[in-house]
């Protein structure tokens, strides 16, 4: 581990709390808050990705909030690069770096072993491959990996479409294996320690603010967001609208399903996201948990605080 003293970070399932309990504990340690969600990068996304108001960005400063267009590719090696630069700013201002947010795989990559650079990409060899997918199965476009990138066969589950389209769009853009193209490439990441705090709470009071959650979102602007996307010419197909919530709404905007079936879809893949985070930070280390049903908001606020002021935060 890195002798800098060390990042601190809030984590836990979507709905829990995250934003409000970090906002809380930047403004009682001089803090500011880097945030670690992989839609949120995104300009224009804001309905459905739950932003925190300007206003209160303008009391607590927040980074890594609408720092990319829809249309941008974002990667992780992307936002190591800039958190840790953030970072750094905020400290040579004599105030804390806050990370908080729900996506797993970006705290992973702070942790370590991200590209320097980030590998090619084309979006219209990877909506090629999303449809030879979709004619043939991602089992067909599995063994086709295996024979050119078997160790990625490997590691990626024949389901998993998403990571072999990219594997393949990779050789294809290469002419090389993704496994030979990581070697070759630096790594960034593991400059810095990070101590987690995790919040949760019982899984029926998590899935009762995610439908709530959901609900106000999709009659406070949610659809209105998604067609003004569409009108200025961004694509269905781009990654910031294929996520959940976007990707239903899209399709009730184009007439193949209905507004209630939307809502309801993305309720369902929110609780199924939820589970998946739970999932993956309960791995994470050295964490301390707070049940919100246990201890309230500002209880563990104020507990955080004071071990990070042990620390020598």
């Amino acid at each position: 581990m890195s002798r800098e003293r060390p990042l601190y970070a809030i984590v836990g399932p979507t709905a829990v709390g995250k934003t409000r309990t970090a906002y809380e504990l930047a403004r009682i340690i001089n803090g500011e808050i880097i945030s670690v969600d992989s839609r949120q990068v995104y300009r224009y996304l804001d309905v459905g990705t739950d932003k925190i108001s300007p206003l209160e960005r303008k009391i607590v400063l927040h980074h890594l909030i609408d720092v990319a267009d829809p249309d941008e590719i974002f990667t992780a090696a992307d936002f190591v690069k800039q958190s840790m630069d953030a970072s750094r700013r905020i400290e040579s201002r004599r105030k804390v770096p806050i990370l908080a947010g729900g996506t797993p795989m970006y705290f992973k990559s702070l942790e370590g072993g991200m590209l320097s650079e980030s590998l090619p990409h084309d979006e219209s060899i990877r909506r090629e491959l999303d449809r030879d997918a979709e004619l043939r199965g991602a089992h067909a476009l599995h063994d086709e990996l295996n024979a050119i990138d078997p160790a990625s066969a490997e590691r990626i589950h024949p389901n998993d479409k998403a990571r072999i389209v990219r594997a393949l769009e990779i050789f294809k853009l290469s002419g090389c294996s993704a496994t030979e193209l990581y070697a070759r490439h630096k790594k960034i990441g593991g400059e810095r320690g990070i101590i987690y705090f995790g919040i949760t709470a019982p899984r029926e009071i998590l899935f009762d603010r995610i439908e709530r959650r959901v609900r106000e979102q999709f009659h406070s602007g949610y659809p209105e967001e998604v067609r003004w996307l569409l009108d200025n010419g961004y694509s269905r197909d781009l990654p910031a609208l294929r996520g959940f919530g976007y990707r239903e709404l899209v399709d009730y905007i184009d007439g193949k399903i209905t507004f209630d079936d939307a809502m309801a879809g993305d309720v369902q893949s929110t609780k199924a996201f939820s589970r998946r985070q739970m999932t993956w930070f309960r791995q994470f280390s050295p964490i301390l948990w707070y049940d919100f049903s246990e201890i309230t908001l500002e209880r563990a606020v104020h507990d955080m605080a004071e071990k990070i002021h042990r620390s020598g935060g």
